[in-house]
């Protein structure tokens, strides 16, 4: 089997549902139903293409009701030491937002994007300033699928950047080495190769810091400035010849003066580094361990992780980002039954997950701006909660699950493993009132309704049965079909509560039917769906997806 070659068999509800909840954030139901027949191809077409629908976006407002300039964007104002953290929520949340939405337009920009801010990490914790966080993600979010190449090289301008990684102090009378190393070891290179052998040295850290002396970033946190950047100082600097490893091959960049040697020093440390061999290699590894699956065994670097990025590197693509996702998210390996449950979900795959496949209605941010921002607060201090900070992650190697070994096994832990289950309760048992009239809640009686043919013809249509509500509850949630054991446990054990026949939730259901306004016959339905339902998000919860 060539690993990388295209899967051709048309996608089923499962394989496009699989291969929804790894581009994205989860799938709506629809969404499954509408792929369901296309090829693979003509799957990842649309989620790609679809990237440019929210490529430029309105954006970020004010979400406080109470204020004067509430729902008014705050972007291009002078900058408020006193509304920065709220700003910042404001663009965090309305970054979360899109991962949520349920549009009609599923796209891999929002999960890529992800990716992205896990690799170049930006903490706003080390900048303080929303602004320098607002322009870092909206570079990120313009280049994902992009050329990697000149990624890197933005990135390593980003004002942004240049704070969290100290390149605003480097220059020639006193070197900051801490961005070269992360550039090396984090961004392009990697610490190591496969095998466990060295991919640069600290003589190359040192050239690497002198290259990329005299970068700058202005007006962070400066009270009454409207704008932010970054630019190049020749003076600080350093004119020097750079020598370095063999590594690299004794690559020397040569030291250049006047206010264009920062960029042209730069692009050539860029190159460099991206000839490196195992550049290409880091990359394809890391998105296949995003993408497809954590474990990198020696087969799959031989016959997956090596032809990728050969073609990645290769003067057909020269670090053409779309195409390699393309590739990957089309591939024979892709689709393997072995890549099916093999990753844990991570925060945000397991709350912006839930709202997508229950069809949780997300408010519009411009135009319903305060029940926005508390539900997507609800849900971003949920990530929180469990360990997951976006822009926020706690050290420049990212988010814990995504590096260390175990990888995203590292998501479930005794710190998070029954906040997870608390945060899903919310939409089962809701309490979030997002506006008058108005909870944060799975719509369960409407859903079940929507399976119930001739909802108020009691006497004429038999109703739904105990069958008929679990198949409904774990349409497309599982990975995998539940065998007929545990689905025969689910409803008569939990459902249920082993004290009562299957053919009384039909009486009860059938009561409902013929007094649907009647609270106590409501209520007794959406006990028995409520506690089936939150039983199997628990189990969604800790199964790999």
């Amino acid at each position: 089997m060539a690993y990388l070659d295209t899967y051709t068999t048309p996608l089923t509800a499962a394989t496009a549902a699989h291969l929804l909840r790894r581009a994205t954030f989860g799938p709506t139901q629809q969404e499954i139903a509408d792929f369901t027949g296309k090829t693979a191809s003509q799957a990842v077409d649309i989620l790609i293409n679809n990237a440019s629908y929210r490529a430029t976006p309105p954006p970020p407002v004010e979400m406080d009701a109470t204020r004067s300039d509430a729902g008014q964007p705050f972007l291009g104002k002078s900058y408020d030491e006193n509304r920065s953290f709220s700003y910042y929520n404001y663009i965090r949340n309305w970054w979360i937002g899109f991962m949520a939405e349920q549009n009609g337009r599923p796209s891999v920009l929002e999960k890529l994007t992800a990716f992205w801010q896990n690799h170049f990490v930006v903490t706003y914790a080390s900048i303080q300033d929303y602004r320098f966080a607002y322009r870092y993600l909206a570079l990120l979010r313009s280049n994902s699928l992009g050329n990697f190449k000149e990624m890197a090289i933005s990135m390593t301008k980003d004002p942004g950047m240049l704070i969290f990684q100290n390149g605003n102090e480097n220059w020639k009378e006193l070197p900051n080495e801490n961005y070269a190393r992360e550039l090396q070891e984090l961004f392009t290179v990697g610490q190591k190769d496969f095998n466990g052998v060295a991919n640069y040295t600290e003589q190359d850290v040192k050239a690497a810091a002198r290259v990329l002396t005299g970068w700058q970033a202005s007006n962070l946190r400066k009270a009454g400035t409207t704008e932010i950047g970054s630019s190049f100082n020749p003076d600080r600097h350093d004119t020097g010849d750079k020598t370095f490893s063999a590594k690299y091959n004794n690559t020397i960049i040569a030291g250049r003066s006047g206010a264009d040697a920062g960029e042209v020093e730069l692009r050539e440390l860029i190159n460099m580094l991206l000839s490196h061999p195992e550049s290409p290699k880091y990359i394809c590894r890391e998105l296949y361990r995003w993408y497809v699956n954590p474990n990198v065994t020696a087969e799959i670097e031989e016959q997956v992780i090596k032809p990728l990025a050969t073609f990645f590197a290769g003067s057909s693509n020269n670090f053409a980002i779309e195409p390699i996702i393309r590739t990957l998210l089309t591939s024979v390996i892709f689709f393997d039954s072995r890549n099916f449950g093999a990753i844990v979900k991570s925060p945000a795959e397991l709350l912006i997950g839930t709202v997508r496949i229950f069809d949780v209605t997300v408010p519009d941010y411009v135009t319903d701006y305060s029940a926005f921002n508390k539900m997507i607060a609800f849900l971003s201090s949920g990530m929180d909660l469990l360990q997951l900070n976006l822009l926020n992650q706690p050290s420049v190697f990212g988010s814990l699950p995504y590096y260390q070994t175990g990888y995203s096994r590292n998501w479930i832990n005794e710190t998070t493993i029954g906040q997870r289950g608390t945060r899903t309760d919310a939409f089962i048992y809701p309490y979030l009132e997002l506006k008058p009239g108005s909870l944060m809640a799975i719509d369960i009686l409407g859903r079940l309704r929507q399976i119930q043919p001739n909802f108020s013809d009691v006497s004429g249509t038999p109703g739904i049965t105990c069958e008929q509500v679990l198949a409904e509850f774990t349409k497309n949630l599982f990975p995998f079909e539940l065998p007929q054991a545990q689905k025969d446990f689910l409803i008569d054990s939990i459902m249920m509560m082993k004290n009562s026949a299957r053919t009384t939730w039909v009486r009860e259901w059938d009561a409902y039917r013929s007094a649907p306004n009647d609270p106590a016959k409501q209520n007794v339905v959406l006990w028995r769906s409520r506690t089936l339902l939150k039983y199997l998000l628990r189990m969604a919860e800790y199964q790999l997806f």
